[in-house]
């Protein structure tokens, strides 16, 4: 089964939600048939690459929300995080283009290292004192290797503003045929939908759901076909003769 989540690094409820899915995956019987797949969806697409702002400027600005109310969401976030076991910071952060980043999940997809650079990446944006935006492409690098990424690789995926391009944007686009408007979306055996940072309870139903109505195999009825003669592992069988 596969298990497919569009997410941005700058949306704290993708942080969250994460978690809350790996639980409910931790506890699935069937865990181990599970692929988990990242997608892209950048909240802020029209942003500039040198656009960087406070997380309290961005809130205010953009929703409308008193200095007061952006801290008090922080403040929510941060309990919501800690709860999950997740390292939180409410003051302190900003928030700018995240395009680069998908461009370097995709990289890392082909890599086999995607799940361990979004989760760096992760807490790189919502629990480190330094910025994913603000020190160049070159922290980066330094974010990719610890995923275990070569970085010389990295970097030239940096460099080209063309790689992966287009699989970022394809991401963005299934997601709004999809009918995603928000991240998290988690999209299971492209049958179930799941948005948003959802309890660990509704994803544990949402897995069995899925895995449970796995349409099986039926073979059409053979009661006047004789044995079928067949090969397996252990080689094929001879009819005998009557």
């Amino acid at each position: 089964m596969r298990v497919e989540i569009w997410s941005d690094i700058a949306c704290p409820w993708c942080y969250v939600g994460k978690a809350r899915f790996e639980k409910a995956l931790a506890a699935f019987a069937h865990r181990d048939d599970v692929e988990v797949v990242h997608r892209s969806f950048e909240l802020d697409p029209g942003r500039a690459k040198g656009d960087v702002q406070p997380v309290i400027t961005m809130l205010t600005r953009k929703y409308g929300m008193s200095e007061t109310q952006a801290e008090a969401g922080e403040d929510n976030l941060g309990a919501q995080a800690a709860a999950e076991g997740l390292d939180y910071r409410t003051r302190g952060r900003d928030h700018g283009n995240t395009f680069d980043m998908h461009r370097l999940l995709h990289f890392a997809k082909e890599r086999g290292r995607q799940d361990e650079l979004i989760q760096i990446l992760y807490r790189a944006n919502f629990a480190e004192e330094r910025s994913v935006f603000t020190e160049g492409d070159e922290r980066l690098v330094e974010l990719a290797v610890a995923a275990g990424l070569d970085a010389e690789a990295a970097r030239a995926v940096l460099a080209d503003p063309s790689r992966y391009a287009d699989e970022v944007r394809a991401d963005e686009s299934e997601a709004a045929q999809l009918g995603a408007t928000g991240v998290p979306f988690f999209v299971l055996d492209r049958k179930y939908g799941v948005s948003g940072a959802q309890p660990a309870e509704v994803f544990s139903r949402a897995l069995d759901q899925a895995w449970g109505e796995r349409s099986p195999l039926t073979l059409v009825d053979q009661s006047d076909g004789g044995d079928g003669a067949a090969c397996g592992p252990d080689g094929c069988a001879v009819p005998q003769q009557g």
